[in-house]
């Protein structure tokens, strides 16, 4: 079969799905030097929750970040999470608004735009598409990957096709939630193919312990692209270890191309700079765990790490379970929406709420 490509992730959602977003710039910096060296197709390092974090928790600039990251990074490509409309905030942006900061993140480093809209809804993201092949960059599309009576193969292969009569340069099946099931992943990934010549490059979270056998039957279907980390920040919410694909995709056939004296240097960094966060209780293990029953609660990654730690400073841990529990709940109510960044914080703190106050929906976040 064909040549298979990894993605790194480590930097942008293995922190954010394992440390709530905290890694410091110099270990990212660190990280992404040891990184470019191996041969990934791509390092993402930027969007999501990281424009966010820098400026709260980080006292940093995202946007001088992203530059010292792209100095550092010399041989290979950077990406970047985008929520379409929402760009890397929690509401609409203007079109000035999203052009000004597409371009600039094009400018200042960014090869590759991964845009996604929590919703599915194609009028949320036409515009981002728009401006990045406009101002050059590599426009990935992504499906905000769920399960529901609404969200069927079908229904997924034909947002693919509008993807792609929109420019989409590749498109992504995005998994926040570890919930996408070996089959499934193998079938959808064959209709897709049936459908788009553009390359097909599969994300997904360990956190339901599924995303080993997920992986392999995506690139038995023919997967283009898989998204990895480095070991020592992969399991649990993360995701699935680069050196575990590495190897999987040579056992069956598919070409991968890497440096394995440069993998082993960065395992190493790697696994130093995890140590760091574990003995400052940042890096939880409860992270870690595989859940199974995530496939019933479908919380993605870095929405679980972040409700760890924000019950865990509101000393209510104890009650972790019961606000997993309502999480379904409250998103039947909602009419099942993907959860995914901004929707997996309405449902998760309207769960919260929910639990704490003895009463469903006494009190609603405004």
């Amino acid at each position: 079969m064909t040549k298979v490509l990894l993605n790194d992730l480590t930097v942008r959602d293995g922190n954010q799905s394992l440390l709530a977003t905290r890694m410091e710039k110099e270990d990212i910096l660190q990280l992404v030097t040891a990184l470019d060296k191996v041969g990934y197709n791509a390092l993402e390092v930027w969007g999501g929750a990281t424009f966010d974090s820098a400026l709260r928790f980080l006292n940093e600039s995202p946007w001088e970040i992203l530059r010292e990251i792209r100095k550092a990074a010399k041989n290979t490509k950077l990406s970047m999470l985008l929520r379409g409309q929402n760009l890397v905030g929690y509401r609409h942006y203007d079109n000035d608004t999203l052009e000004r900061f597409i371009k600039l993140a094009i400018e200042n480093g960014i090869d590759i735009i991964r845009v996604f809209d929590a919703l599915n809804d194609m009028n949320n993201i036409e515009n981002s598409v728009k401006f990045i092949k406009k101002h050059g960059g590599h426009c990935q599309c992504a499906i905000s990957y769920t399960v529901s009576p609404v969200h069927t193969e079908e229904y997924f292969v034909n947002l693919v096709k509008k993807m792609a009569d929109m420019g989409a340069d590749s498109i992504c099946i995005k998994d926040m939630a570890g919930i996408l099931v070996p089959d499934a992943a193998y079938s959808l990934v064959k209709a897709l193919k049936v459908v788009t010549d553009l390359p097909i490059n599969v994300h997904s979270h360990t956190t339901a312990g599924l995303t080993h056998l997920v992986m392999l039957r995506a690139m038995e279907a023919g997967a283009d692209i898989v998204d990895t980390v480095i070991s020592p920040f992969s399991g649990g919410t993360s995701h699935i270890a680069a050196e575990t694909i590495f190897e999987t995709a040579k056992n069956i056939g598919r070409e991968v191309e890497y440096d394995a004296d440069a993998l082993d240097e960065a395992y190493e960094l790697a696994d130093k700079i995890a140590q760091k966060y574990i003995d400052s209780n940042q890096y939880k293990a409860r992270a870690l765990v595989i859940n199974p029953k995530i496939l019933k609660y479908e919380v993605p990654g870095g929405m679980l790490s972040n409700l760890m730690s924000q019950l865990q400073d509101q000393k209510m841990f104890h009650r972790f379970t019961e606000v997993l529990k309502e999480i379904p709940k409250v998103r039947k109510d909602m009419g099942y929406p993907p959860l995914v960044t901004p929707l997996s914080q309405m449902v998760g703190t309207q769960a919260v709420m929910n639990v704490i106050s003895g009463q469903r929906y006494k009190m609603i976040p405004n």
